[in-house]
């Protein structure tokens, strides 16, 4: 199987701050072949970026009904702005609870899908790169 092209879209997120309005931030989401499980959250901060990188299947789990525990959480909700995804990021620097549109997670997370169908992603994983690069750690 081929490595298909990377799959991204541009998101305005809501920073979510308890007792004041939401703040937009930019953001992006990722899906890449060659790590087939994972999708990658970029978002806008200060000057830079910071990436999250989440495992698809929290991902896509998060959008049926609440999944993860521990750093990342991702949890369904309705409400005023319609149908949204809260992502709640927790590090050792601090915390965030994030909002994105429903709808664009979803479709989203059928490209990816469509690219790379459940039960295909360890076809594209070069295992012996995968090993190389753990032993010259």
């Amino acid at each position: 199987m081929s490595l298909p092209t990377p799959i991204s879209t541009a998101l305005t997120l809501s920073l979510v701050l308890p007792g004041d309005e939401p703040l937009p931030v930019d953001a992006s989401l990722e899906y890449d072949g060659s790590d087939p499980f994972a999708v990658h959250l970029d978002i806008a901060a200060g000057d830079g970026m910071v990436r999250w990188s989440l495992a698809r299947e929290l991902l896509t789990e998060g959008v049926e009904g609440p999944a993860g525990m521990g750093d990342v959480r991702i949890i369904p909700i309705g409400g005023t702005h319609g149908r949204r995804v809260r992502i709640v990021l927790t590090s050792p620097d601090g915390a965030a609870t994030l909002e994105a549109p429903l709808t664009e997670m979803v479709e989203f997370l059928a490209a990816t899908y469509a690219a790379v169908p459940s039960g295909t992603e360890s076809e594209l994983m070069d295992v012996d790169t995968l090993v190389a690069q753990l032993l010259a750690s």
